[in-house]
């Protein structure tokens, strides 16, 4: 029992004395040992963010729609022929405009102009005989019956005679409307067929523009509403008039269809299939307060902006209005007059010491 006690007593003396001479070793060894109170470093300064910021001023915003629309034609249609055929006529060329009504092509048609020219002859004798029957009828040398059937069988020669006159008709392409013919797909010899597409004719004057605006437009966007629009390659800006408009929203994707007429004057202005950068100037606001996109800061659904007091940011909540594509209008939380800060703002948080780089 005596020899336990020893040894717990020799090991505590041993582990003071260890201790004892790690705190000696430390304390001689730290450069701050020598040094006095006044070589402690001193507390760490904040850091000051440099930022840039913007006063607050009044100014006129320009509520409008920006959009991509698509440059048609007022009427596009691929010709071809109603009937079979070989065709034996081509009388327009590639890429010029035609009237209205004008005959563009031709199939054969000499059987169906044998067959017209049978029933003309017979149609000469058919007349003559109901005539006949007619002078016998009024000196009752011949019955009711027999005058009625000479007349039915002139009727049936007159509806087999514009029979043949229609087919007649399909042999021949006229155009539908004044417009520009396209490259043809045919030639003479080959044989056509309602399958078959002779050329396309496109009326390019005017020209249609379609596009889409956002749902909450729908009820501003109305028959006689002006744009602008512009095209890749000219720096010249058009102008067009919205003539109708979709009976309804589409409920995918929450926009408008509306369609506007070009006049295209001339037809050498634009040409259809290319896209527009369309503009709708709706009204204006008047001392609205606006800032740049980037000063807002959204934090869980709610819109903040960072403002410069007294050498630090404070948070403030805003409602915001109408977006354009650089800025944003407030509608309430900033004052005119007030310094906002436009840059940094992911890092800012309140009371964070900032300084002014820059100030518009």
């Amino acid at each position: 029992m005596n020899k336990k006690k020893r040894w717990i007593t020799t090991a505590a003396i041993l582990a003071v004395f260890c201790a004892a001479l790690g705190y000696y070793n430390f304390r001689h060894d730290s450069p701050d040992a020598e040094a006095g109170p006044e070589a402690l470093p001193a507390p760490r300064q904040k850091n000051v963010l440099n930022v840039n910021g913007m006063v607050i001023r009044p100014q006129t915003l320009t509520d409008g729609i920006t959009t991509i629309g698509n440059l048609l034609p007022d009427e596009e249609v691929d010709l071809s022929f109603e009937t079979s055929g070989k065709i034996v006529e081509i009388n327009f060329r590639e890429g010029t405009a035609v009237r209205k009504g004008e005959l563009l092509a031709k199939v054969n048609d000499r059987p169906l102009q044998a067959q017209l020219s049978r029933y003309e002859a017979q149609r000469k004798l058919a007349e003559d005989r109901v005539y006949r029957q007619s002078a016998l009828l009024e000196k009752d040398a011949v019955s009711q019956e027999a005058y009625e059937q000479a007349r039915t069988e002139l009727a049936m020669l007159y509806a087999d005679i514009d029979i043949v006159k229609s087919n007649i008709a399909l042999t021949e392409l006229h155009a539908p409307f004044d417009g520009v013919i396209g490259l043809r797909n045919v030639s003479e010899g080959a044989y056509a067929s309602p399958d078959v597409v002779v050329a396309k004719l496109t009326k390019i004057s005017p020209l249609k523009i379609d596009f889409f605006v956002p749902e909450r437009y729908a009820n501003q966007i109305k028959p006689g509403t002006r744009l602008t629009f512009t095209v890749e390659g000219r720096d010249e800006q058009f102008r067009a008039e919205v003539y109708a408009t979709e009976s309804k929203v589409d409920i995918e994707t929450r926009t408008f269809a509306v369609r506007a007429l070009f006049p295209n004057r001339q037809g050498k202005q634009l040409l259809p299939g290319r896209f527009a950068d369309v503009k709708i100037r709706m009204h204006d606001i008047p001392d609205a307060i606006a800032i740049p996109t980037e000063a807002i800061v959204p934090e869980m659904g709610v819109d903040k902006v960072y403002l410069y007091k007294g050498g630090k940011a404070r948070a403030v909540t805003v409602r915001t209005g109408l977006r354009t594509d650089s800025s944003i209008q407030i509608i309430a939380g900033l004052n005119v007059g007030d310094t906002i800060i436009t840059s940094g703002t992911l890092q800012l948080r309140t009371d964070l010491p900032v300084k002014l780089d820059t100030v518009e």
